[in-house]
């Protein structure tokens, strides 16, 4: 099995590799991105550097922020989850008790009650 998962990432993530390699050769001339839409030109709201980093921190952007959308889309079923993993807990702990009080009374040692 994890041979299978090292084969398996091979197969994915070299390719991924060499595309984004590739990607950043292809993309290494530095220009700069203007945050101000009035005056371009402004030398505070903008950031200079090569195009494939722009590319990379933008995708790493967009996937953070789509981790957080799921995450926060799914928080109803994380709490439903939780409380019927403690609904499981009680309810197990009760068979517990039940059972123990079973095996007491039938070597004899207290009487059952009827509840």
């Amino acid at each position: 099995m994890q041979t299978f998962k090292k084969l398996i990432n091979l197969v994915v993530l070299l390719p991924i590799g060499i595309v984004l390699i590739m990607l950043a050769v292809a993309n290494r001339k530095s220009v700069t991105l203007a945050l101000n839409p009035f005056n371009p030109e402004d030398t505070v709201l903008s950031a200079s550097g090569p195009f494939f980093l722009f590319l990379f921190l933008s995708l790493i952007l967009g996937m953070v922020i789509g981790a957080l959308a799921t995450w926060v889309g799914q928080g109803k079923y994380r709490n439903r989850a939780r409380k019927e993993a403690h609904e499981a807990v009680k309810w197990h702990e009760e068979a517990a008790k039940h059972k123990a009080r079973h095996e007491t009374a039938s070597r004899g040692l207290v009487p059952v009650s009827s509840q």
